[in-house]
Formats: C-alpha cells, structure tokens, sequence
C-alpha cells in the first residue's frame, strides 16, 4: 500500500521526535523495541488520517476498513417507505455512510446500470422500473462491506431470503425485490464510479470507529 519514499518518510519523521525526547527517563527505557513500535504506530495513524485527505481509491481499499460497496433503494423501497429501516441496519452493522443522493434514473442511466444484463429478456422490463421513480444511491464503507451487505439484503429472489434480511422481511416478488448492492470488488468500483463523482464522497471518520475496530 505505501511506497519506499512513504516509509523513508514516516521512519525519519518518527525517529527525529523520538530523538527530540529522548531526555525523558520512560522514553529512555523504550529502546529499540519502543522505537519499532513506534513506528508502526505512527503508519497505522497515517492510514486514517489520510482518510481526511481523500487518499482512498474512488472505489474503496477491498479486503480493509475502507472497502466499498454501492447500495440502492429501488423505486419500491422508497414508494413503501423503507429508506430510515434500510440505513438503519447498515448503521446499526457498524457500517459508514460516505455518500448519499435521491435520484431519478433516466432510461439511459437505468441501462447503464444493469448493462451487465443487457442480454437477458427482462432487462427492457427491469430499465422501465428502475427508472420509474427516485431511488435512493449509497456508498457504504468498511471491513467486509461488499459480501456482508449482500447477506444484509438477502438473496436475489426474496422466496429464497432469509428472515431477518431486508428482502427476507419486506419483499415478495422478484422484480420488487427493494434494494440492491455491488455483487464484488470490481462491481462496486464500476458502480460507485456510475453513480457518484470523487466529490461527492466524503471520506470521515466516526468517533467511535475504535469501538468497531481493533485495528484501523
């Protein structure tokens, strides 16, 4: 993830504050061992504070903290009211919102979307009703975001969803299945990139996200 040139830095860095108060007796008794810590420490730091200067891919960091994936409320989902109950789950998890927008899909931007589809016989069906009303466009980020929001909103045809997912619990019939979400890494980036230019992600860090991580 870093370069040479970034861990030249970060140990130099680290090692002029460390020689800077060496004079202090507890500092003193940390030695070599301290100073490998140290540095370590001050690596791991740099990660989320990079966060705050918009370091991270447009399309997450898959298989870390700031992995993403792309969320959507269907037309269905929003006609029912289901926006607060489907954010909620996502927050409760412990995940991180990073981008949100209400929008209604032209056909164009609805094809877009599914063009991975674009060969099936329902897909004029699927364009016409994603289209037909504002859906609501999400980024959410974190540790296993991708695979466990797709357990989050349960399988493809709701018959087959378990109790407890969101179309498990509030979906019927496959073509109002609710929500969707990236299937895997390359998905998520080609989605959120879809949908949502680099400004309008935001990159944050909630207070307690050491609460949900041991490491960040």
């Amino acid at each position: 993830m870093f370069g040479r040139g970034f861990v030249r830095a970060a140990r130099s860095k680290f090692v002029k504050g460390f020689a800077s108060s060496a004079r202090a007796p507890a500092v003193r008794r940390i030695g070599a061992l301290g100073l490998a810590a140290g540095l370590t420490l001050a690596m791991t730091s740099t990660v989320a504070l990079t966060e705050g200067k918009k370091t991270i891919p447009h399309g997450g960091l898959p298989g870390t903290p700031y992995e993403r994936s792309f969320i959507a409320i269907k037309p269905d989902g929003i006609q029912r009211g289901l926006i607060g109950e489907i954010i909620a789950r996502f927050e409760k998890k412990g995940f991180k919102l990073v981008a949100l927008k209400l929008i209604t899909p032209t056909p164009e931007i609805a094809a877009g979307h599914y063009d991975d589809l674009k060969d099936k016989p329902f897909f004029g069906g699927l364009v016409n009703f994603f289209s037909s009303g504002p859906v609501v466009a999400m980024v959410w980020e974190g540790s296993n975001v991708i695979k466990t929001g797709r357990q989050m909103l349960g399988a493809t045809n709701p018959a087959a969803s378990m109790p407890g997912t969101i179309r498990g619990d509030y979906a019927i019939d496959v073509g109002r299945n609710v929500c969707h979400g990236s299937d895997g890494p390359e998905s998520a980036a080609k989605e959120i990139g879809f949908w949502f230019s680099p400004s309008e992600l935001y990159n944050w860090t909630p207070a307690d996200a050491t609460w949900k991580y041991e490491k960040l």
